[in-house]
């Protein structure tokens, strides 16, 4: 079958996208796109393949199947780096940060990404290296301030609670200048406070010119900010739509929200 055409306004086009673990088909067949600019929320039951959807678009995995394509070049089977200096990065469902290293020094490594300094040159310490490790350092701390954690910068970010964890994560990946930016459960663990702070962030992220792919179980963050929504269940894609349309779909309330009635009341707003 040919691969279908993106799009031209699409950033991130996913076309019958497949992936088995042995006799496991973790994703069956999975079409959508994103368009440049837009905030789209995948959701579904856990074990639906929304992991493993960003883990085979960052290049983590490989896929059994299909085409993933960023801009219309085709970057499926593409190393992790690759990827990540095309312009795609993302953050972890489980927080991964180097504990043991400052708030800043944690973003200064998602900004060597795009340093020109070789391993030698680095170990040479040449005058030029010098200047661009400042560079680097000044663009490091614009993210931490841009996501409100500047005054923090010198401490261990092990040591930071788990909202300003989740927060240092997204600064360390907007620090590789991505056009997309994937974010698996950022609001997971959060307070509701935090998870407004998390809301606006977001919208904020998508005001500097960035495309947002969220995975989230809670629905009170994903019908606020997501223009579209794309639901998947058991590898599939059972939904596509507005918030308000997916609210109100009956595969989806079958297979993920429950009762349209639980929803509409405050029930089920994480499931």
């Amino acid at each position: 079958m040919e691969p279908r055409q993106h799009q031209p306004s699409e950033l991130l086009h996913v076309d019958s996208l497949e992936k088995s673990f042995g006799g496991i088909r973790a994703l069956q067949g999975l079409t959508f796109g994103v368009p440049a600019g837009a905030i789209k929320a995948v959701i579904g039951p856990n074990g639906a393949g929304k992991t493993t959807l960003f883990n085979l678009v960052t290049g983590i995995l490989l896929p059994t199947g299909g085409i993933i394509s960023l801009n219309g070049e085709t970057i499926s089977g593409r190393r992790p780096q690759e990827i990540a200096r095309l312009g795609v990065s993302r953050t972890f469902q489980n927080v991964l940060l180097f504990g043991r290293m400052t708030v800043l020094e944690n973003v200064m490594v998602g900004r060597h990404t795009r340093s020109q300094a070789s391993v030698l040159s680095a170990g040479l310490r040449l005058p030029w290296m010098r200047r661009e490790e400042l560079r680097i350092r000044a663009w490091a701390m614009e993210h931490l301030e841009f996501v409100g954690l500047a005054d923090r910068f010198q401490e261990r970010a092990g040591n930071l609670p788990l909202g300003e964890q989740k927060l240092l994560e997204v600064a360390r990946a907007l620090a590789t200048e991505p056009k997309i930016l994937l974010l698996d459960e950022p609001a997971g663990g959060l307070n509701t406070r935090e998870t407004e702070r998390l809301a606006e962030l977001i919208r904020r992220i998508r005001g500097q010119g960035i495309t947002v792919v969220l995975v989230e179980h809670d629905m009170n963050l994903v019908m606020d900010v997501s223009d579209d929504i794309v639901v998947i269940s058991f590898g599939q894609k059972i939904a596509e739509g507005k918030p308000r349309e997916i609210k109100r779909h009956p595969a989806v309330i079958e297979a993920y929200l429950g009762e349209e009635g639980d929803y509409a009341n405050g029930a089920g707003q994480r499931v």
